[in-house]
């Protein structure tokens, strides 16, 4: 039975998920997620328990000294709550965590139940996978969802993938059989610079889940970093001339592509984007210093759990990287990546090749922009 004293009653909730591994390319997913929880001074409210679906030897705790005490951080997902005010205030509900090693339906379950203990009207999934795209040019985002009526009156995508999937797919799936409406927005991250971070796609999957949820999202630094990451790819690009002549190509496929959609509804989007922006809205909180993985009894942000955390009798959380300027952007991969989409994210043993690659080695549609929520089971 799911308890949540404490929570206070919430205002029109949306919950916003992302998962590290398999579908978190540059992690561009659960920085996005960690984003809103530093600039919106999320409370942790909740913790699944890590021994339920992780498997240690994939994803291992760490250690570290508090006062000269050791302690355990466990990797695991939690769950947060941040208020919104403004004119039309809204609550987020915000899941982070690791993309689970077993027991995926009892995962999915659990989180659905604190969605409807919260009332929570509609789940947004966020995910990034790699693709053939230059990092040039705006970054790719598209929405997808298994609800044929959602798809209709948000302007989605309906999926239709067949084949292997993540995490977002399969509760994506289970948001759907339990009538709760649910989308996915999928960032598309180039697969010669799939080391993360990776600003840039961060704030292109903020700007797409402003657009849906309608909520005008403080982005703090996170437009400088993204220039100042493109501009670092751009610099490493141009010492390998067959990266640049590729690049270029893949410039020029993109552009070709893309020139009958250059129409006033994208036009429209950003004018929209801009007028939220002129005139002001809610989220201006001053962000708190992000943390790392999501911990189980941590925030993330090195600063102990909120006054809503239900699991008091674990450790405390683990001190978290302070905010600063984003690495030099690594070098990217030679051309003869362009085959297709390499591995997944090379930031730790829990990410796996990207989903959904085909044979012909281009991402297949649950790893990219129109089709993930699969219905596969685990």
């Amino acid at each position: 039975m799911i308890e949540l004293e404490g929570v206070p009653e919430l205002i029109d909730p949306v919950m916003v998920a992302a998962f590290e591994g398999w579908n978190d390319a540059g992690d561009a997913a659960s920085t996005a997620v960690g984003h809103l929880d530093r600039e919106w001074k999320g409370e942790v409210f909740a913790a699944l328990d890590a021994e339920d679906y992780y498997d240690f030897q994939v994803n291992r705790p760490t250690v570290w000294l508090d006062g000269g005490a050791r302690k355990i951080v466990w990797p695991t997902t939690r769950l947060s709550v941040v208020r919104v005010g403004g004119e039309k205030p809204r609550d987020l509900v915000l899941v982070r965590g690791i993309e689970p090693s077993m027991r995926w339906r009892s995962f999915c379950n659990e989180i659905l139940g604190f969605a409807h203990e919260l009332g929570v009207e509609m789940v947004v999934i966020l995910g990034a996978l790699l693709g053939d795209t230059p990092h040039t040019r705006p970054v790719p985002v598209s929405g997808v969802t298994s609800d044929a009526d959602l798809a209709r009156t948000m302007d989605l995508e309906e999926t239709r993938y067949e084949g292997p999937t993540g995490i977002v797919g399969i509760l994506q799936e289970a948001c759907t059989h339990a009538g709760v409406p649910a989308v996915s927005l999928w960032a598309a991250v180039p697969h010669y610079v799939s080391q993360p971070p990776n600003p840039k796609a961060t704030l292109a999957l903020l700007n797409r889940l402003e657009d849906l949820i309608g909520l005008r999202i403080p982005l703090g630094e996170l437009a400088e970093d993204a220039r100042a990451w493109q501009l670092g790819v751009d610099q490493l690009a141009a010492e390998d001339s067959e990266v640049a002549e590729y690049v270029q190509s893949l410039e020029e496929a993109r552009d070709t592509a893309e020139l009958p959609e250059a129409s006033g509804e994208a036009i429209a989007r950003e004018f929209e984007r801009y007028l939220r922006r002129r005139d002001g809205g809610p989220g201006q909180a001053p962000g708190q210093a992000p943390g790392g993985h999501a911990t189980e009894t941590g925030s993330g942000t090195g600063e102990g759990p909120g006054p809503y955390l239900r699991d008091t009798s674990g450790p405390g959380p683990g001190p978290g990287p302070g905010r600063g300027k984003p690495p030099r952007a690594p070098r990217p991969g030679p051309p003869e990546s362009s085959a297709g989409p390499g591995p997944g994210p090379e930031s730790g043993p829990d990410k796996g090749p990207e989903p959904g690659a085909g044979p012909d080695g281009k991402p297949g549609p649950d790893s990219g922009p129109a089709d993930d929520g699969d219905s596969s089971d685990d």
